[in-house]
C-alpha cells in the first residue's frame, strides 16, 4: 500500500507540474506575444535549475519576457544594464564606510543588483571581461565574494542574460567557460506579420494587459524547489544514457563516433556540463509529456539549444557559412 501511495503521490506531482508550467505559460503570453518556444525553453532552465542566453536584436522583448516571468513566479527581479564602463562593485555591491549614532566609523556591506531572484544581464557582451567574470560566482556558486567576505544570494537565483549578434562594435564577446555556465542560449526570433499586428493591438491600445503572478507569494521557494526536484527524480533507462553519451561523442573532435562534418569544421566539442543541460531540459520536456520516465524525443527536442554555444568551431566552419546549429541537427537527426 505504501508503494502504491508513493506511485499515486508521484502521479499527482507530475499532473501539478505539468498545470503550473502550462499556468506560467498562458499567464506570460498575455503580455508576450508568439515566442511560445522560447518562453517554454527559458521556463524549462528555470525549473532545471540553470541559466538562459537570450539572443536577438533588440526590440523583440527580451526584456520584458524577462520582467513578465519574474513577475508570474512571484519572484524579486533587477535588471543591469552591461555597458564598457561599468565595474564589478556595481554588479556585485561593495564596502562603503559608514558612521553610527555614536560616531563610529565601520565598513557595511551594500549589496548590488545582483542580490534578486531572476537577474536580467542585459546585453552582457557590452561588459569588460572583468566585469563579465563578477557573474561567475554567482552563477555558479549562488554567492559572491568582496573583500574576503563572502555573502549568499536568494534562492532561487537565476542569471536571464541578452546579447546582439548583429552589432559587434564595442562588444567583449563572452568566453568560453562563461558561455558554459548557461544550462541553454535561446534564438529569439522576429514576430510574424499576424504576430506583429497583435503586438501593435495590445501595446498602441487604450488597455495594456498585465502579468498576474501565479505561484503562491508565501511559499513560492519551496514550490519551484519542489518542482525542481521532481525533475531529479525522472527515470533515465540505461540505453538513453548510451544514446546522449554516443551523440556527444559524435560532437567531439577525436572522438571514434565524429561525424566528417564534425572533424572538419569543430575544434572542441561539449564537455560533461553540456551532457548534464540536455539532460535536466529532457527530463522536464518528459514532466510536460506527463511521464516520469525519459523518451528519446526527449533528449532530441532539448539538444540543440542546451550545446549551440558549446561547441567552439573553426575558420572554415565561418568559411563555408556552416553553425553549430546545422552540426547539431546533422547528429541528432542520425538514424
Amino acid at each position: 500500500m505504501q508503494q502504491q501511495a508513493s506511485t499515486e503521490d508521484l502521479e499527482r506531482a507530475v499532473v501539478h507540474f505539468k498545470e503550473t508550467f502550462e499556468d506560467l505559460e498562458k499567464e506570460i503570453s498575455r503580455v508576450i506575444v508568439g515566442m511560445h518556444d522560447v518562453v517554454r525553453r527559458t521556463l524549462t532552465c528555470i525549473f532545471a535549475g540553470g541559466h538562459v542566453l537570450l539572443e536577438g536584436v533588440p526590440g523583440l522583448g527580451k526584456t520584458l519576457l524577462v520582467k513578465s516571468i519574474a513577475k508570474s513566479l512571484g519572484l524579486s527581479f533587477k535588471r543591469i544594464q552591461f555597458t564598457p564602463d561599468l565595474m564589478p562593485s556595481d554588479v556585485t555591491g561593495t564596502q562603503i564606510l559608514s558612521e553610527d549614532e555614536s560616531g563610529r566609523k565601520r565598513f557595511t556591506f551594500k549589496p548590488g543588483p545582483v542580490f534578486a531572484h531572476i537577474v536580467l544581464a542585459d546585453e552582457i557582451n557590452r561588459a569588460t571581461p572583468k566585469t563579465q567574470a563578477s557573474l561567475l560566482e554567482a552563477m555558479e556558486e549562488k554567492q559572491v565574494t568582496v573583500l574576503d567576505q563572502t555573502y549568499q544570494l536568494p534562492r532561487p537565483f537565476f542569471v536571464l542574460a541578452t546579447q546582439n549578434p548583429v552589432e559587434l562594435e564595442g562588444t567583449y564577446p563572452l568566453p568560453e567557460a562563461q558561455l558554459d555556465r548557461f544550462l541553454n542560449k535561446v534564438l529569439v526570433p522576429a514576430p510574424s506579420g499576424e504576430e506583429l499586428k497583435e503586438i501593435l493591438r495590445r501595446t498602441t491600445g487604450s488597455a495594456v494587459p498585465e502579468v498576474k503572478t501565479v505561484l503562491d507569494p508565501s511559499n513560492v521557494e519551496a514550490h519551484i524547489e519542489q518542482m525542481r526536484m521532481l525533475v531529479r527524480h525522472v527515470y533515465v533507462a540505461e540505453p538513453w544514457q548510451e544514446v546522449l553519451v554516443r551523440m556527444i561523442s559524435a560532437l567531439t573532435p577525436g572522438s571514434r563516433y565524429a561525424t566528417e562534418k564534425v572533424k572538419k569544421y569543430v575544434r572542441f566539442g561539449p564537455g560533461p556540463r553540456g551532457a548534464q543541460a540536455v539532460m535536466l531540459c529532457a527530463k522536464v520536456a518528459a514532466l510536460l509529456d506527463s511521464r516520469i520516465n525519459l523518451a528519446f524525443e526527449d533528449i532530441r527536442s532539448v539538444i540543440v539549444p542546451a550545446l549551440r554555444h558549446r561547441l567552439i568551431l573553426g575558420f572554415q566552419a565561418e568559411a563555408d557559412s556552416v553553425t553549430a546549429d546545422d552540426i547539431i541537427e546533422e547528429v541528432r537527426n542520425a538514424k
